[in-house]
């Protein structure tokens, strides 16, 4: 666990802090989409900055050193997360199911001011759904080598609050975003096969399917086994309590689900870099700038530099009231 955690922060927090820097720097019209992708790489920087506690409690053999406080915080906000991220993931699939349906009313139900309330509900939602983590969470010393352990709530022996904690929170925060993922997917596919076929030459109907079809995915290869190999390990404990001999398989599947899940704060700036086009070229273009040695990319951004300066000037062209003429003088 600590080797794969350390790739993953490795790996995913320079992708999400160069994914912020380009949402605040380079980025000039925010759609309802850059705000909820915003917040879900907020969400990942968030959590791989909390993960180096997780790395140096495993490196040290399970020995947690920096008091209750933060144990019960580090757990709380390890569990907030993926409901962030399962929350934000359903708000996009939300939000282009009502953009393909409901176009014109997309922009009354949902415009810049309503978004920005409904992240903010979003964080304060899971925020109150993860309370009981902290709460759960306790600090136990080993009486053979007291050690202090910081123990998660899903390993306890006592499952009469785990387990329906557990349930609830994946009722609330696994099976209902499902549901709404698969039936904007469904809807909206439905809709754009309806439509005429017109030309399409930036292929916006084929990145909107693929943007449903991802998002599912994303649910069901991370979320749907996380969910299960967690309830599993709190099921097996309230079956046998006095047999912790048929709980290591259990854990073992958790524990590895839970290494496996981290990957997802690695694969979301990619996600974003797919379907937002405006996001992808800025990206493309900061990257190229700190790493130009990459063959093959400087031509692309001085060509992408180039069209975005030809899009600048003709708006700046648009927006400016032309002259009127001074009129002729008239001859005596």
């Amino acid at each position: 666990m600590p080797s794969f955690f350390l790739a993953v922060l490795i790996l995913g927090l320079p992708l999400n802090l160069l994914s912020l820097w380009v949402f605040f720097h380079r980025l000039r019209r925010w759609t309802r989409s850059t705000v909820f992708f915003f917040n879900l790489t907020l969400a990942d920087t968030l959590w791989l900055l909390a993960l180096p506690f997780l790395i140096a409690y495993h490196l040290d053999h399970l020995y947690w050193r920096v008091g209750l406080t933060l144990c019960r915080a580090v757990r709380m906000f390890y569990h907030n997360y993926f409901y962030l991220s399962i929350f934000f993931v359903t708000c996009i699939s939300v939000d282009r199911y009502v953009a393909i349906v409901h176009p014109l009313r997309s922009l009354v139900l949902l415009g810049r001011r309503q978004t920005c309330l409904l992240c903010v509900a979003v964080w304060v939602f899971t925020l109150l759904l993860s309370t009981p983590v902290g709460t759960m969470s306790l600090m136990q010393t080993c009486p053979g080598s007291n050690r202090t352990i910081c123990t998660l709530y899903i390993l306890l022996s006592e499952t009469g609050e785990s387990l329906p904690y557990s349930l609830v929170c994946t009722t609330i925060g696994f099976i209902f975003p499902l549901l709404s993922i698969c039936c904007c997917g469904l809807r909206s596919v439905r809709e754009l096969r309806h439509r005429p076929r017109r030309p399409d030459p930036h292929h916006k109907q084929r990145r909107l399917r693929w943007v449903l079809t991802a998002a599912l995915v994303l649910f069901a290869l991370f979320y749907l086994p996380y969910h299960l190999s967690r309830n599993a390990a709190i099921i097996v404990r309230a079956v046998y309590p006095d047999s912790p001999a048929y709980w290591r398989h259990a854990d073992l599947a958790f524990a590895l689900e839970m290494c496996f899940c981290s990957l997802i704060t690695c694969i979301n700036p990619l996600f974003s870099c797919c379907i937002g086009g405006q996001f992808r070229r800025e990206f493309h273009d900061t990257f190229v700038a700190m790493f130009p040695q990459c063959s093959g990319t400087q031509v692309a951004s001085a060509v992408s530099k180039r069209a975005r300066m030809v899009a600048r000037t003709r708006q700046e062209m648009c927006a400016v009231t032309p002259v009127c003429e001074e009129p002729a003088p008239r001859s005596s």
